[in-house]
């Protein structure tokens, strides 16, 4: 069972979400909050598997919701997924930089919303390939100055599997272009999430363009 902790300062909106996702039978929602005060205090206490984060809300915002959740060992199984109200919110690379493992949009349909919870609780980034280019390369090409991400600790096999996984590529993809097993693409995966102390695949592809190992394609 995939539980859920919906936040938002709407109860309408909470209560469409809920009725959404009750209706299945692997997914139970244990809790809402209206505000990231109240995220981070119910997170702890119903330690759920994923929390659906909306980002302007009063007391606390969701982007240092998020961040408290990520930084808190006692919460490293929750999977922050971020709601926002269009595909390019300005919040959205902030929110992934504090930690959420990915976001989707509100008015996405049912099916895509119940399909990204269940993404999210296995804990792989909810970035589709298209979604990877171009809201994260935008963001990142809008940084004149980034961070260096110390890509130097990794092997060159783990550096060419973190460009791919910033490309958007899954597991099994990444293991049809490298010529190698599915398991070993996981593997190089996880050495440099641990490497790199990325929470997630999200982190992973920041890091991954804001070292410059990737870059930005450009819009159009």
């Amino acid at each position: 069972m995939i539980r859920v902790l919906l936040v938002d300062d709407q109860a309408l909106i909470r209560g469409g979400f809920r009725a959404l996702l009750e209706a299945e039978d692997d997914i139970e929602v244990v809790a809402e909050a209206a505000n990231g005060e109240q995220a981070v205090a119910l997170a702890l206490e119903h330690l759920p598997d994923v929390a659906l984060m909306d980002v302007q809300m009063p007391v606390m915002d969701g982007i240092e919701a998020t961040r408290r959740i990520a930084e808190d060992s006692r919460l490293s199984g929750v999977h922050v997924v971020i709601l926002t109200n269009y595909g390019l919110d300005e919040y959205v690379f902030d929110a992934l930089r504090a930690g959420a493992g990915g976001f989707l949009v509100k008015d996405t349909e049912p099916e895509d919303l119940l399909q990204g919870v269940r993404v999210a609780a296995r804990g792989d980034a909810l970035l589709s390939p298209a979604i990877t280019r171009r809201l994260i390369g935008e963001f990142v090409a809008r940084r004149p100055e980034p961070e260096p991400a110390g890509l130097e600790v990794l092997t060159n096999r783990e550096r060419e599997v973190t460009a791919l996984v910033a490309r958007g590529l899954s597991n099994d993809e990444i293991a049809a272009h490298m010529v190698i097993s599915p398991m070993t693409a996981k593997t190089h995966v996880s050495r440099a999430m641990t490497k790199l102390r990325a929470r997630d695949r999200a982190q992973l592809v920041v890091l991954a363009y804001e070292s410059g190992l990737v870059v930005p394609r450009a819009s159009h």
